[in-house]
C-alpha cells in the first residue's frame, strides 16, 4: 500500500518512527513534510500536501496519515478537499468504523496524547479494516462529495 504522511513540529518525531514502522511492514511511504523540525511550521501545509497526494493517486489503495498536537487541526484542514475523508481516531473502535463505514482515506492522530505503541495499534487497525461497501455507506460518501 502507498501511504503519504505529514506532520507539523508536534508530530515530527512520531512521523519518523511511523515511517520506519510502515516501511518495515512493506508499505511504500512518502514523507510529505515537514522534512526538518521547525517549531514555527503550520499544520495546514502538511495536511494539504497529504490530501493532494492522496487525491492525485486516483487509487482507493492509497492512504494518508497526518499528525499534529491534537490531531484536530490536520483533520479539519484535510477535510477541506473534496474526496478526502479524514478521520481523527483515538481508539480502535473509531479506527475500525472510520474505515468500514466511512471509507476514510486519511488517518489523523494526536501526537500529544498517544505513545508510539498506541499509535501503531491505531494504524494497524485502520489499515487492516476494509471498507464494508454497503449501499448506505456508498450513498453517504456520495452525499459528502456533493456538499460543496
Amino acid at each position: 500500500m502507498k501511504i503519504y504522511i505529514g506532520a507539523d513540529h508536534n508530530g515530527f518525531n512520531d512521523k519518523a518512527a511511523i515511517i520506519d514502522y510502515l516501511r518495515g511492514l512493506g508499505h511504500e511511504v512518502v514523507d510529505d513534510g515537514d522534512r526538518e523540525l521547525d517549531p514555527d511550521d503550520d499544520f495546514p501545509v502538511f495536511a494539504s500536501n497529504v490530501a493532494r497526494s492522496v487525491l492525485d493517486e486516483h487509487s482507493p489503495d492509497t492512504k494518508g496519515i497526518l499528525l499534529c498536537g491534537s490531531g484536530q487541526g490536520v483533520c479539519m484542514a484535510a477535510n477541506r478537499f473534496k474526496g478526502i475523508r479524514a478521520s481523527l481516531c483515538w481508539d480502535e473502535d473509531e479506527a475500525r468504523s472510520s474505515r468500514a463505514d466511512d471509507d476514510a482515506n486519511v488517518l489523523c492522530l494526536s501526537s500529544r496524547k498517544f505513545d508510539m505503541e498506541h499509535i501503531k495499534h491505531l494504524i494497524d487497525t485502520w489499515l487492516n479494516t476494509p471498507f464494508a461497501a454497503e449501499h448506505r455507506f456508498i450513498r453517504r460518501i456520495d452525499e459528502l462529495d456533493k456538499l460543496g
